[in-house]
């Protein structure tokens, strides 16, 4: 088979990812669990040739980038298969690569196992969400499915900024601009700061690389905008944490008031093996109220866990308690229920 012909059958059994690396036979996960195309290694000459593929298959993308860097992302599509997204990489000299696999549409949240309480965020008419977890904890798709609600339902400009473009989305109710960077703009930056000149209602920022990007993100959603963007934390009072130390700490203290204002609402996301062998999203969502505004501004961020395990507010849950109805439900078993709990020992009494 050539490289097209692997990419569609593997594409067909519904895979997340496919690991191109030299020793091993080519790799694709299902569900979370690995699976070998053959049992043949595939030799550092073979991963070159696959990789060399990859990029005239993504419309001769130049492979000088990444030859001198050892580093590239991009994401390119095959029509009547699906998109992807590809890391290339150089481990012990040889051409390695990571592709992610994207479907061409979005399925609906009900089918990926987004809550009401995350699809509603879409409401929101200003200010900053922040979507968090792990890196292949399913942001993306998240975010995805929030601008698509959004394109749906209102009449408004947004504007996607991506490294790389993930999901395409067509202009339906609303007007979507997606910007990759490198691509299309030079960086996160310089793309956000374009993108307030442009009329924005809505963007979508990628990801807050650095305390700049924080800092003109925040700018932009004091100033009327709706800002989505993510960060790899797990957990809201982490992801307070994390936005306030990037500051110099003569800074801090003006920006935990800043974020104070502006934060609308923090989702953290992980996904869990079920117990039929696929995978299941679980969240923990907070909302900024007035009482946890109070804590961000007063430092005490480490109070945030407890207010939002205690909450009565219906679009409020703790990862715990998220976790745990899973368990409940028959969806999840008690090993993986105990094994991503914040507080085991605590989880280890409910499951009791």
């Amino acid at each position: 088979m050539n490289t097209r012909e692997i990419l569609a059958q593997i594409t067909k059994e519904n895979a997340s990812d496919i690991f191109i690396v030299a020793g091993r036979p080519l790799t694709y996960k299902v569900s979370g669990n690995m699976k070998l195309l053959s049992d043949e290694r595939m030799m550092p000459d073979m991963c070159r040739q696959f990789v060399t593929d990859i990029y005239e298959l993504a419309g001769n993308r130049d492979m000088h980038a990444f030859e001198q860097t050892g580093d590239d992302d991009f994401s390119f599509a095959l029509a009547g298969v699906s998109r992807f997204r590809v890391s290339t990489y150089k481990q012990r000299g040889s051409y390695s690569a990571v592709i992610r696999i994207i479907s061409f549409t979005l399925p609906h949240p009900d089918e990926l196992g987004i809550p009401d309480m995350v699809m509603d965020l879409a409401n929101i008419n200003k200010g900053l969400v922040l979507v968090t977890g792990p890196a292949g904890g399913g942001k993306s798709t998240t975010l995805a499915c929030l601008v698509d609600k959004i394109n749906c339902e209102q009449e408004s400009h947004i504007i996607t900024l991506e490294d790389p473009l993930e999901f395409l989305h067509s202009h339906k109710r609303s007007i979507v601009s997606q910007r990759e960077v490198c691509t299309d703009t030079e960086n996160y930056l310089t793309a956000l700061r374009a993108a307030l000149r442009q009329s924005p209602d809505v963007i979508l920022l990628g990801e807050m690389r650095d305390y700049e990007t924080i800092n003109t993100a925040m700018t932009a959603a004091e100033t009327g905008h709706l800002i989505f963007s993510t960060l790899h934390t797990i957990g809201a009072a982490n992801t307070i944490d994390r936005i306030i130390d990037s500051f110099p700490a003569n800074q801090q203290h003006q920006v935990a008031v800043q974020l104070a204002t502006v934060l609308q609402a923090v989702v953290s996301q992980r996904l869990l093996p079920t117990i039929d062998g696929k995978i299941v999203p679980a969240f923990e969502v907070m909302i900024l109220t007035p009482a946890i505004r109070n804590l961000i501004r007063e430092g005490k961020t480490h109070q945030i866990d407890g207010m939002i395990y205690a909450s009565t507010n219906d679009s409020m849950i703790a990862m715990d308690t998220s976790i745990l109805n899973l368990y409940r439900k028959g969806v999840i078993d008690k090993k993986t229920a105990l094994a991503n709990a914040s507080n085991p020992e605590m989880m280890v009494k409910k499951l009791n």
